[in-house]
């Protein structure tokens, strides 16, 4: 990468000469957790079972890089929530959730200039489906928590992609849905906070860190670090 430059107060940028053209992209990819959403959903469901503080400090781990197991450390934190009734999924998705600023206006500038949206998460579908329909992304992919007599079992559901959106199902996801759409890698732009959106972020056209961990601020082409997603549109002009 060349050397970051602040594009504007609280807007880096390195290796691209903005303004860009929305217009000369075909796909947008979002990470969803702190991304599109204000929440680490797997924290929250934790503290119904009084486990946030263990639980949070996985995720931030594994968000910093500092747990490289993606899989692992998801596996390890679901196992954390067994016994936590849905309901609570319910309250969390009602009482905690809540659209990161910009969000809904970056989508709508996005569809208006023709590209086709993903979500792919680490997180559940849960909070993924409605956060999908609220926003109006055409995709989504995310993590299917198992269920029983109202209650979670600790365990994930296999789906007919695979076991876990992990770093790499992110990356494999942008580029598969790139293929089918008949467009180039360089036509996409990913953007997430984590250190498992790096590499969908790596593969894309353009990478964007919104309000992200040092790693992946330090590795995007454009750093989001104060106001909203839609800043993004200051870049890269619909």
């Amino acid at each position: 990468m060349t050397h970051a430059t602040e594009f504007a107060p609280g807007l880096i940028v390195q290796g691209i000469a903005p303004p860009l053209k929305l217009s000369d992209f075909k796909l947008i990819a979002f990470d969803m957790d702190s991304t599109l959403i204000n929440i680490e959903c797997v924290d929250e469901i934790a503290d119904a079972a009084g486990r946030k503080a263990e639980v949070a400090a996985i995720t931030e781990a594994a968000m910093q890089g500092v747990i490289t197991d993606y899989k692992e450390s998801l596996r390890q934190r679901v196992a954390l929530l067994r016994g936590v009734p849905v309901s609570h999924m319910d309250q969390v998705l009602r009482e905690r959730m809540q659209y990161t600023p910009g969000a809904q206006a970056l989508v709508a500038a996005c569809r208006s200039a023709g590209l086709a949206t993903l979500l792919v998460s680490g997180g559940f579908t849960y909070f993924a489906r409605p956060v999908q329909a609220a926003l109006g992304i055409q995709f989504s992919r995310s993590n299917l928590l198992e269920v029983e007599n109202g209650h979670l079992t600790g365990r994930m559901v296999d789906q007919d992609w695979g076991d876990i959106c992990d770093g790499a199902e992110k990356r494999r996801t942008l580029l598969e849905l790139a293929a089918l759409m008949g467009i180039s890698p360089s036509q996409t732009i990913a953007v997430g906070d984590g250190a498992n959106d790096l590499p969908m972020m790596e593969a894309a056209g353009l990478s964007v860190a919104y309000r992200a961990k040092p790693s992946v601020r330090a590795q995007a082409q454009v750093a989001i670090n104060t106001g909203g997603l839609d800043r993004l549109l200051e870049v890269v002009q619909p």
